[in-house]
């Protein structure tokens, strides 16, 4: 395990994994959070998605373009009230193509990046992610992650299965983080969210961390 504790900048954590530090500003971390706090209150809510196997995920999730209940999308809130799914802003599409031309230094390779999907996370101090693929879309573009608030331990692991080898980063409120080309399917997760050591910059958001991560579906509306 290697855990970044000093770094800053833009690092390349494996082919086609970028971690850019302190990518956005206070004003648009700002401006995020009540974007985040306004979605989370439409409709039913954030809800904690349940797997499967009956357990209830200790991070709670609001999505906008396409609903993820694991491990499908739909149009609807089908795990909720069968309410339509909040619409996918046009303006965080513009953030993604910034976030993916910054992340990989090609301005070209941003603009033909066109998400439509965003699930916005919320962890409190308690909350863990366990290691898993972003496998339910189908297409092959990169995962855009922004993190705001507190600061967490993400792990990033192998494109074969959830043991070693990865690599841990921390990531802070502001980091980008992109992974697409031969880290789009590694597996990844959030084993911890660090304690507050009073760094958390002032940005509207009282405890815990946001995470928005956008994707392109591939899907078509039969789907």
């Amino acid at each position: 395990m290697t855990l970044e504790l000093i770094p800053r900048g833009r690092r390349e954590l494996a082919p086609g994994a970028v971690h850019v530090r302190g990518w956005l500003d206070l004003r648009q971390q700002r401006f995020l959070v009540q974007r985040c706090r306004d979605w989370a209150a439409q409709g039913p809510g954030i809800r904690a998605a349940t797997l499967p196997g009956g357990a209830r995920m200790s991070v709670r999730t609001v999505c906008l373009g396409w609903h993820w209940i694991p491990y499908r999308y739909s149009r609807t809130r089908d795990d909720q009230d069968g309410s339509p799914v909040t619409a996918f802003p046009p303006w965080l599409g513009d953030l993604g193509r910034e976030a993916v031309a910054d992340a990989y230094g090609d301005p070209a390779r941003g603009l033909d990046y066109a998400p439509d999907i965003a699930l916005v996370n919320h962890y409190t101090d308690d909350a863990r992610l366990g290691m898993h693929r972003d496998s339910d879309e189908r297409a092959p573009d990169p995962v855009v992650s922004v993190s705001l608030g507190a600061t967490c331990v993400f792990r990033l692991g192998n494109t074969e299965h959830r043991g070693r080898p990865w690599t841990d980063v921390e990531l802070r409120s502001g980091d980008l983080l992109v992974f697409g080309d031969r880290s789009r399917l590694a597996y990844h997760g959030v084993p911890r969210v660090l304690p507050d050591t009073g760094e958390v910059p002032d940005i509207g958001l009282h405890g815990g961390r946001l995470n928005i991560t956008l994707r392109v579906s591939g899907f078509d509306e039969a789907s």
